[in-house]
């Protein structure tokens, strides 16, 4: 059997931002959790030592359960984590869960991020914590699991029953760790018809609300009394949390600041707010990210049409001028739309996103990369800033990114055939 040189498998300019088919099979794996029907990865992390983590919302016989899965650098499944290599639960006794993010802890311990459903229609935040062998965290929670209920059932949010997977619906969920090991979360409370309120949420370190946080343990994030939604969150070097998603209907896309303590910061844009239509769209903000230098960038969608978004900021919530005239960035990819779901900064001030188009079997895999002055990096991909992957006879879309040591990009989603799979594929860098 002949072996390829190593030089052969050096990327080259044209070859970065391709599938790497030196990685599993052929550039990707399927995500393997045992007696599972279905599986849909929402979250990707990389560990001390290279090792791929994996967030999923797992179908069992019996109803969805939150699934963490471990790869080994090479995408093969690391059988020495849980079981079989991957570990499926619930967070309380009784319905069904989720997982969304996974984040690998400096002490080698995994934080979870999900969703209990606690009936039918009614979901509540969760978070579970585990040891580097995927065993439940002692002293944190119950048995290293914890479900957030905050007074006056505000933690209650809405069960995506009906929107098709790849777009975006009632299910967010996202967290951060601030410096001193407490775990900073969001939520969506459901008053009525298209009536929200976001969340900001804290936890101690052993699981339990942080009354400290805000008085209470929580901020209610609402804007102008108008309809909020919140979808991604960004703890800042400096311990201010960054929180993005939507206000008002049609939708605006919005930024929010709060100090470590939970206070508006009013410093950031107007009385700690920002508010920006795309192109006289609607937005959507489905991740944020921060530079070395403090500037913060967001990532997600325009509204009617549906077109990937990034928008640009300088570290006190005003639009960058010198990266497309301080509005929004829009990219057009696909007959039906394209979103941005997910971004990481590269220590050389670019940043790759992964995202979908969307629409049935036109829903496959995207990936790009930005320059720091915001436009795409016209050397990756095919010279356009971003490609177009499509993995199998359907929907395929993209979740989740992370980016290794050596460069080479790994991406979490899922496909459809027969089910819904997990995958993780990886790009040259």
């Amino acid at each position: 059997m002949a072996v390829p040189s190593v030089l052969a498998l050096q990327p080259t300019l044209d070859s970065v931002g391709h599938l790497d088919i030196s990685f599993a099979n052929h550039g990707k794996t399927q995500v393997y959790f045992a007696g599972s029907i279905s599986s849909m990865a929402n979250g990707v992390a990389i560990d001390g030592q290279g090792r791929l983590l994996v967030a999923a919302k797992v179908g069992m016989p019996d109803g969805s359960r939150f699934g963490l899965a471990r790869l080994l650098e090479d995408g093969s499944a690391d059988l020495s984590f849980g079981a079989q290599g991957s570990v499926i639960g619930q967070f309380e006794p009784g319905f069904e869960a989720m997982a969304g993010k996974v984040h690998a802890l400096p002490d080698g311990r995994i934080l979870l991020i999900g969703l209990h459903y606690e009936n039918a229609h009614r979901t509540l935040p969760a978070v579970a914590l585990f040891d580097a062998q995927g065993r439940p965290a002692q002293g944190f929670g119950d048995n290293g699991r914890c479900v957030v209920r905050l007074p006056g059932n505000l933690s209650h949010g809405v069960r995506d029953l009906w929107l098709p997977p790849g777009v975006p619906g009632a299910e967010a969920c996202d967290a951060g760790v601030q410096p001193d090991g407490c775990i900073v979360l969001i939520a969506n409370h459901h008053f009525e018809l298209a009536d929200h309120a976001g969340m900001l949420i804290r936890l101690d370190v052993d699981g339990t609300l942080d009354c400290s946080f805000n008085g209470r343990g929580f901020v209610v994030v609402r804007h102008l009394l108008m309809n909020t939604w919140l979808n991604s969150l960004r703890v800042q070097h400096d311990g201010r949390i960054l929180v993005g998603g939507s206000v008002n209907f049609p939708e605006e896309g919005l930024l929010a600041r709060y100090n470590a303590d939970g206070s508006l910061d009013e410093r950031f844009a107007v009385d700690g707010f920002m508010t920006f239509k795309a192109c006289g769209h609607g937005a959507q903000v489905s991740q944020i990210i921060q530079h070395d230098n403090g500037e913060v960038q967001c990532f997600g969608s325009s509204r009617d049409p549906m077109r990937c978004l990034s928008l640009k900021i300088h570290s006190n919530g005003r639009p960058d001028m010198h990266c497309n005239g301080g509005l929004p960035h829009l990219l057009e990819v696909g007959r039906i739309g394209s979103q941005w779901t997910a971004a990481q900064a590269q220590p050389d001030g670019t940043v790759v996103t992964a995202g979908a188009t969307v629409g049935g079997v036109d829903a496959d895999f995207m990936l790009g990369r930005y320059l720091p002055d915001g436009q795409l990096d016209r050397n990756f991909g095919d010279g356009n800033g971003w490609i177009r992957t499509r993995l199998g006879r359907s929907l395929d879309t993209a979740t989740s990114l992370a980016v290794q040591a050596d460069g080479n990009i790994v991406v979490g989603g899922y496909s459809l055939d027969g089910n819904y799979h997990a995958i993780v594929v990886r790009y040259l860098g």
